[in-house]
């Protein structure tokens, strides 16, 4: 990770969860970090905390489903005269509802679109943008996805959701071929844990003590500085509970 000390990374879904542990992270390890979010008093306290750290971290309000948000959040980074670019982008902002494909609520269905797929593009392109503008060629793009993106569960609850993933996988291969026909050195990778230890499930299920089974978030985090630290070009990580790699 030496190469990323003193770069900048933008986090977004960084109040909480995945988010929240990946932006601790980074800033440990040297990285200047904006960390984006609808909430961002979970990423104000966790800046002050990390304050004697190798690394910063900048709190940005941001909804990743509003276009305009994110473009001026994009802007702001540019002006800021201690941040300037991106070099770094973990797209790890989602959400979930309980929207069965055949009797759920169509606002459900478009809220999950904006945030995970819509949202995640658009802060993906904003990105890339900036990189190319500023004369960056070595970024790195992660994309959270999920084992949902990879298998159908019989679980109609989350079959909506689990599409939105299946298009992440898409997404992610769509990247890498746009990003090779750039000859650019910027890398993406896709991240695909099983059920994390965060109130994601617990919001969905109205279950917190079932979200304190899973997988933990400071392993998906691990995965993903070891993915930044070197690795191929594409690198799609199906993270089960035994954490095998492939």
């Amino acid at each position: 990770m030496d190469r990323w000390v003193g770069r900048v990374a933008l986090v977004t879904g960084a109040s909480s969860g995945i988010g929240h542990s990946v932006a601790k992270a980074l800033v440990t390890l040297g990285m200047k970090v904006v960390g984006c979010a609808r909430t961002v008093e979970p990423i104000q306290v966790l800046a002050r905390e990390m304050q004697n750290q190798q690394g910063s971290l900048t709190a940005i309000r941001c909804d990743i489903s509003k276009e305009a948000e994110v473009k001026n959040l994009f802007q702001t980074i540019c002006k800021h005269k201690k941040l300037g670019t991106i070099h770094v982008i973990v797209n790890s902002a989602g959400l979930a509802h309980e929207a069965p494909l055949l009797s759920g609520d169509t606002s459900q269905w478009r809220s999950m679109l904006d945030v995970n797929i819509l949202g995640t593009l658009t802060c993906t392109r904003e990105a890339v943008n900036l990189m190319e503008e500023q004369g960056v060629d070595d970024g790195h793009i992660f994309l959270l996805n999920s084992m949902s993106g990879h298998r159908v569960l019989a679980n109609k609850n989350i079959h909506f959701y689990g599409s939105t993933k299946y298009m992440i996988t898409a997404l992610t291969e769509g990247i890498r071929n746009e990003l090779r026909e750039k000859k650019t050195q910027t890398r993406v990778t896709a991240i695909s844990p099983a059920v994390v230890e965060t109130n994601f499930f617990g919001r969905m299920y109205n279950d917190t003590d079932r979200a304190q089974e899973f997988l933990s978030s400071a392993k998906v985090s691990d995965c993903l500085t070891n993915a930044a630290s070197g690795g191929n070009k594409y690198c799609l990580f199906q993270m089960q509970d035994n954490f095998s790699l492939t």
